[in-house]
């Protein structure tokens, strides 16, 4: 967990020993996160490690969140909510809930982000689940994109991705369509690209955090097998699912094979991994951040929106907005 700079309510909540804490006009008290108020409602701040590069940044958001505490008129307890992901998480639990205006208060502040836990939030410390999208959600970019770009069609390919991610294309027509423009590129392409795959900032912590508790992890992509394959032996994932590229002599045919990993797959993926291991109700998480996800996230117990299309936003119980993919395990509770 990054340092917090030495500023009052936040020396007091790092460094000192007592229960209870008063400045100006607020009082404070402190809980462990296994032992939060009953009744109160439960927030989570999280900043960012870049938040905190710097003696100044630092000091800015300190003083930004004790003049927001400040402002609340409840009760407060404040915790610190550790993991291994390098982030700094605060719970604010209050005895009455945030209104929309305090919320927008806070959230407008740069390298932080509020979420507010959910009562039945996931356990992180018993066995769960986690199905992921890939592109843009694993991976920073989208494959067949890249695969378009390095086959001397990239334009095209790009903008009925865009189209199929917007929800305005039926996924299995618009995969089809842009894998057809493939046609005839080298099948070098593939392990060009799987050579330089970038992973999503946070993603190596964020899935050794869950791994070290038991979890289970997997990628369920309506991209293509090489690089979910490459993603489940880099990460030691429990399984990967996607499509198949057909290749003959050293090229691409411009087809796929076998079933296509569609919105629905996707989502019987949750159904049946959560069978397979045995994870139970409450435990099933899922991450994506296009509209093609959105059964995915509304299948499992706990749909996670990650810089995501508006309309998976909407479907989703929380939105990761700003920060990377450290962030998820701060959003799972432990009792």
């Amino acid at each position: 967990m990054e340092s917090l700079s030495q500023s009052t309510v936040f020396t007091w909540l790092s460094t000192k020993s007592s229960v209870s804490f008063t400045t100006g006009e607020q009082s404070y008290s402190r809980h462990i996160e296994t032992e939060y108020p009953k009744g109160f409602s439960r927030y989570r701040i999280v900043f960012s490690e870049q938040a905190v590069s710097t003696t100044q940044c630092q000091l800015d958001i300190n003083t930004a969140l004790e003049t927001w505490l400040a402002s609340l008129d409840a009760k407060l307890s404040l915790a610190l909510i550790k993991r291994d992901c390098g982030l700094t998480c605060v719970e604010v639990c209050t005895s009455t809930s945030l209104n929309q205006s305090q919320i927008a208060s806070i959230s407008e502040t740069d390298s932080l982000e509020l979420f507010e836990l959910a009562v039945d939030a996931p356990q992180l410390s018993q066995a769960g689940l986690l199905v992921m999208d890939m592109d843009s959600t694993a991976i920073e970019i989208e494959c067949i994109d890249e695969l378009a770009e390095m086959a001397g069609v990239g334009q095209a390919v790009a903008e009925v991705t865009e189209l199929a991610m917007q929800g305005e294309l039926d996924f299995e027509q618009s995969l089809r369509g842009r894998v057809a423009k493939l046609k005839g590129a080298d099948a070098a392409i593939i392990d060009t690209l799987c050579g330089k795959l970038p992973l999503m900032p946070g993603l190596k912590e964020m899935i050794a955090e869950l791994q070290s508790h038991g979890w289970r992890t997997v990628v369920a992509s309506g991209g293509f097998t090489p690089f979910v394959k490459h993603l489940k032996q880099l990460l030691a994932l429990d399984a990967a699912f996607a499509n198949k590229l057909d290749i003959e002599n050293g090229k691409l045919l411009g087809t796929v094979s076998g079933q296509v990993v569609d919105a629905q797959y996707k989502a019987d993926t949750v159904l049946n991994c959560a069978k397979q291991w045995q994870i139970p109700i409450g435990q099933r998480v899922a991450i994506g951040d296009g509209a093609n996800d959105i059964p995915m996230i509304n299948t499992a117990d706990f749909g996670i929106a990650y810089h995501a299309k508006p309309k998976l936003v909407q479907a989703a119980d929380v939105s990761i907005n700003r920060l990377n993919l450290k962030v998820l395990p701060y959003l799972f509770q432990r009792t």
